[in-house]
């Protein structure tokens, strides 16, 4: 396609609230434009290049021997209240009441969504291990939105969530997703440090975080080279 058939409104001048480089290139070379506090269009050329990355995420779940599922982002709010993270997300956890009177979250993430999915198709230790993941539209309501898309109010994000019949089983899957990520992030050709972390609202009781050193991050982490 010609470049004067295509869509690429770039500007010269830095917008006024563009804080950090990512944020300002990606405006200024028309790969994104913002629609609200925390929300963003991504045009044709941010499109092609958020295809791209998500292409490599999949590539390499499906290598890791994740299965590809696509949970509503709109999900009944009862699910959060039984696992009392409605509580734990506080005023982040988007929600709103349809016509019908009914109470929903919009989802932040999907843990609730996919173990109502397993704790009504998985009937049998014979079944297990099932590792699903999904690429999907997230909704967080940030008090601040800044930085761009790196702390906005919309954003895809991808998650999988195993289950298993055993520790041992847990820990190989666990190790499969770990490796995969690297592979992600080497193919993205970014430099990165795994870190031990928090699990936060997720629950659980172990976590690794991929870290990549900057001059924007809010985080401060130790490590050894």
């Amino acid at each position: 396609m010609r470049y004067s058939q295509t869509f690429i409104p770039t500007v010269k001048e830095v917008p006024a609230d563009a804080e950090i480089p990512s944020h300002q290139l990606m405006l200024r070379a028309g790969l994104m434009r913002k629609l609200a506090s925390g929300t963003y269009i991504y045009l044709p050329a941010g499109q092609r290049i958020l295809r791209k990355v998500m292409e490599i995420v999949r590539q390499e779940m499906d290598r890791a021997g994740a299965l590809e599922c696509t949970v509503p982002v709109v999900q009944p709010a009862e699910l959060w209240q039984r696992t009392g993270r409605d509580v734990d997300y506080g005023e982040t956890l988007g929600q709103f009441v349809d016509r019908h009177g009914r109470k929903n979250v919009l989802s932040p993430t999907a843990e609730e969504g996919f173990t109502y999915l397993a704790s009504q198709e998985i009937q049998s230790y014979k079944q297990l291990p099932v590792n699903l993941y999904q690429i999907n539209t997230k909704y967080r309501d940030e008090f601040r939105p800044r930085f761009g898309v790196l702390r906005s109010r919309e954003f895809m994000m991808k998650d999988a969530y195993s289950f298993h019949a055993s520790e041992a089983c847990l820990h190989k899957t666990y190790m499969a997703m770990y490796e995969a990520y690297k592979r992600v992030f080497a193919r993205c050709g970014l430099m990165y440090v795994i870190v031990e972390a928090e699990t936060g609202e997720m629950g659980g009781t172990g976590s690794h975080q991929f870290t990549i050193p900057c001059e924007s991050g809010e985080d401060v982490i130790v490590y050894t080279a």
